[in-house]
Order: structure tokens, then C-alpha cells, then sequence
């Protein structure tokens, strides 16, 4: 037992050199535009950049440097299809933070409280978006 877990907590370290430990996690949530971010991947799944600037009337390299931020920590993954990266939750993610994510879009914060226009997020949910295949 005591390998077993021994191996466990260098895996874990391992894991946390690249991660960010729970209460990091917090500093994340609180930028604007990583958790508008977050958000909206929680609630339409796999978005790549330039629906994120569609939405949220961002510019790209501010969205681009924001994603970059949150794949680096684990919170997003990515997968590449064709020229566009598409940007998703990590199947890693905490459940407490999963809960929040889907509290926060039950109570449609992205519209009534960062202003996201509800035809835009139409949109998203309509999948008439800049890189959807024609």
C-alpha cells in the first residue's frame, strides 16, 4: 500500500506541475472574460475562437490569450479539425466548479449580468457561426 500511494502522490505532482490546485481555480473565475468563456462552453460545448469574439464582441488575440491561459491550467482542452481549434471543459474538471458553471448559466448570467446579447447566443445554439462546415 504505501507504493501505491507513493506512486500516486508523484503522479499527482506530476499532474499539479501543469495544473492549478482547487483554490487556484478561483483566480480563474475571476477575469470576465475566462469565466464568460467558461460559461459558454459549459453551456453550448466545443466553441472555437471566433465564436468567442462573435459573442462576446472581444477581439482575438484578448479571447485567444484568455483560452491559452485556461488550457494551460487544464480547465480547457483542445482538438484541432482542419484549420480551427476548438476549445471544451477538461473532463477533468472539479464537480464543484461543474455545478457552478451550470448554476451560473441557469440563472442566465451571461445576458443579464456581462450583457451577451441573447440573438447571439441564439446563434451558438443554432450552430450559424464563422467556422461551422458549410
Amino acid at each position: 500500500m504505501p507504493c501505491v500511494q507513493v506512486c500516486y502522490s508523484f503522479v499527482l505532482l506530476l499532474y499539479m506541475d501543469i495544473r492549478m490546485l482547487e483554490h487556484e481555480q478561483f483566480k480563474l473565475l475571476a477575469d470576465e472574460t475566462r469565466l464568460c468563456s467558461l460559461l459558454l462552453l459549459a453551456q453550448y460545448g466545443p466553441l472555437c475562437v471566433c465564436e468567442f469574439t462573435h459573442v462576446l464582441a472581444l477581439s482575438q488575440p484578448k479571447i485567444s490569450r484568455h483560452l491559452a491561459l485556461l488550457r494551460q491550467t487544464g480547465v480547457v482542452t483542445t482538438e484541432r479539425q482542419g484549420q480551427w481549434v476548438y476549445y471544451q471543459l477538461s473532463l477533468a474538471l472539479p464537480g464543484w466548479l461543474i455545478q457552478l458553471l451550470q448554476q451560473l448559466n441557469q440563472q442566465n448570467v451571461l445576458a443579464e449580468r456581462y450583457g451577451v446579447a441573447p440573438e447571439k447566443l441564439q446563434q451558438l445554439a443554432q450552430q450559424t457561426n464563422c467556422c461551422a462546415p458549410q
